[in-house]
């Protein structure tokens, strides 16, 4: 193939411009690492495909519609959207991926697969940082429980001492929180939701 060894940004470019052939050539470069990922968390070949199958169609429309910003930074991009096509599938099924030994969406998950290169590091943390800005926007008793749940990992018995309000009360904050925390990345159309 001529494109062999050209470079992800380059193939991206060309496939924008109407070489279908490039798109192909992402794809085989990719299809493993991209879908040992996705099987490492839903553990079932068939809806591993179909998730693997719906990352690719997602990429194409947003390359298609030009909505691709990414710099070169190809993988990370369609690791993340495979990511949250996993949590997706999840949510709709009422169950949890195996991202973690924490109960619930954890939105920094991706970010904890021990396969990313110094790329994506250089990502995670420009992520991380992006996600942290988002958290200010919550109200301080959301805030407050997301950050002492997801960065200090209290369980939430420690987090209703600590605050003096019941468990109950502490397990609605983090929900609304992290529902709050979605809604203010649709609003400022964060890539994690792509």
């Amino acid at each position: 193939m001529k494109y062999e060894n050209i470079e992800d940004s380059l193939l991206v470019s060309n496939y924008i411009k109407g070489d279908e052939s490039a798109l192909e050539i992402l794809v085989n470069r990719h299809k493993q690492k991209i879908y040992s990922f996705i099987f490492s968390k839903v553990y079932d070949r068939d809806v591993a495909e179909d998730i693997f199958q719906d990352t690719f169609i997602k990429v194409i429309r947003t390359l298609k519609r030009g909505a691709y910003n990414e710099e070169g930074k190809f993988l990370p991009w369609v690791m993340r959207i495979s990511h949250n096509l996993v949590i997706d599938y999840f949510r709709k099924n009422n169950r949890m991926p195996k991202f973690d030994n924490t109960d619930e969406f954890n939105i920094f998950s991706v970010l904890s697969d021990k396969s990313l290169n110094a790329e994506s590091i250089i990502i995670k943390d420009q992520v991380e940082n992006d996600v942290r800005r988002l958290i200010e926007e919550l109200p301080d008793d959301q805030r407050q429980v997301l950050t002492m749940r997801i960065y200090d990992d209290l369980s939430f018995k420690e987090i209703s001492t600590k605050t003096g309000v019941s468990i109950n009360t502490a397990l609605g904050r983090m929900r609304y929180a992290l529902i709050n925390l979605r809604k203010i990345i649709d609003k400022h159309n964060i890539i994690l939701t792509n």
